[in-house]
């Protein structure tokens, strides 16, 4: 059986795809974008507080999911310029003290409203 995970108030996904689903021991975190859950506005002044917004959307999808940060086994990150790479993960970085989960990065034409970053994981219990 499969439940679905969202953020508590906030504004529906952009398309037909949930959030987040939870199978058996696994939560699957569709790719997230600087979306404020609270104003559904993007945060967009920096690619630092665009990533912060990203992280904190997935962190409130795992713990809402009964997981924590710890739990994320891969990420995937998808940038529109590779040139946003450092600061990108400085701010992930930030997000996992030890034992970081598995990841690629990538560059991509565009991205979902034109956001400079969207990033998606898998997290087990």
């Amino acid at each position: 059986m499969k439940k679905v995970i969202t953020i508590p108030n906030a504004p529906a996904p952009i398309g037909p795809y949930s959030q987040a689903i939870l199978k058996d021991n696994t939560l699957y975190v569709s790719g997230q974008i600087p979306l404020d859950p609270k104003t559904g506005e993007l945060q967009l002044d920096s690619i630092q507080q665009a990533t912060q917004q990203v992280m904190e959307n997935i962190k409130a999808l795992v713990e809402t999911a009964g997981l924590s940060m710890k739990d994320i086994v891969k990420c995937s990150i998808f940038l529109k310029t590779m040139d946003d790479f450092a600061a990108v993960n400085e701010v992930y970085a930030s997000y996992f003290q030890s034992e970081p989960p598995a990841r690629e990065t990538v560059a991509v034409r565009q991205l979902p409203l034109d956001v400079p970053v969207e990033i998606s994981c898998i997290a087990m219990r």
